[in-house]
Order: structure tokens, then sequence, then C-alpha cells
């Protein structure tokens, strides 16, 4: 098993994305990327610790890798918004890509570029490529957060159609139900 850390927005949604996936074993919402210890959610909404909302994902690269996992990062969120997803305003939900080795980062920059290169999006990508410090799990409320909460009005305004373009564009890498 690998794993990969990814901000896009917010937690809730990227996890949602990416529970589904075959080959994902595991996706823990958490906190990376800034300068306190052990935050807690409210404080990282405030904007005063410098971390991100992003999701630990364990897979299997015999199944899914890394750069499949890539690509539906980038084509689930809007990696071209300085920290910002729709609504969602503030540094905590920034595009960031954490890596765990220099595999991964050189991996995450190459797709990035190759992105650019071909100018994908019609702006430019912020999309931050860092090496991942000390992660910080959220709090168990935060966790399977769409599965357990799917009827609530920012999961169905916000987060399933970020699961539904999963399902269009990438049918292929779904778990069988």
């Amino acid at each position: 098993m690998e794993q990969a850390t990814f901000g896009a927005g917010c937690f809730w949604c990227v996890e949602a994305v990416f529970q589904n996936l075959e080959g994902v074993e595991k996706v823990i919402s958490g906190f990376t990327g800034g300068h306190v210890k052990n935050p807690a959610y409210r404080e990282v909404c405030n904007g005063t610790t410098g971390h991100a909302e992003v999701c630990r994902i364990t897979f299997n690269p015999e199944i899914i890798s890394f750069e499949e996992l890539l690509d539906i990062f980038f084509q689930t969120h809007d990696p071209t918004t300085l920290n910002r997803q729709g609504n969602d305003v503030g540094e905590h939900y920034r595009s960031a890509i954490f890596y765990h080795d220099d595999t991964q980062k050189e991996k995450a920059i190459a797709f990035k570029n190759k992105l650019e290169a071909i100018q994908f999006f019609d702006a430019p990508i912020v999309t931050e490529v860092s090496p991942l410090g000390a992660f910080y799990e959220a709090e168990d409320y935060h966790q399977n957060y769409y599965n357990n909460n799917s009827s609530q009005a920012y999961c169905a305004f916000v987060v399933k159609p970020k699961v539904d373009k999963l399902k269009k564009l990438f049918s292929e890498k779904l778990k069988s139900a």
C-alpha cells in the first residue's frame, strides 16, 4: 500500500470522491501544511494555523496508480483558484499535493506541468506541491462525512456534484457496488 495526500477545498468533498475508487483502501480527513501542532477544525477554519484541509489516501498502486489519482484530483476540483473552491474561501481550502517522497514530487510536478503545457484549464494552475509534514487527523465527525450526511444541504449542493463528476468521467475506476 502507498499513500497520497491531497487538498482540494473542503475535505468532505475530497474524501467522498476518493472513497469511490477501486484500489483505494482508506481515506482519512485531516490537516497538514501549517505551523500549529494538533490543530482543531475551528482553529484551521479561523485561518491562523496555516494548515490545509486534506485527505490522506491509502491506495494499492497495483490497482490504481499515483498518476491516476493525480488525474482524478485535478479534474474533480478547480486547481486554478487560489485559496478557494466555490464559496469555500481561505488558505485552508487551497489546492495542494503534499508529496510523501521524491518520486511523488516528480510525478506531481510533471503532471501539473503537462496540464499547463496543453492549457487543460482556462487559467493557470495554482496547486501547491509541497512535502508532507505532520498530518493531523480531523475530529471523528468529519470522517466518512458525505456517506453519513448525504442529505445535508452542503453535501447535496457541493459534495454530490463532485461525486457525480467523478462517476461520469472515471466510471471505469469506480468500486463495484
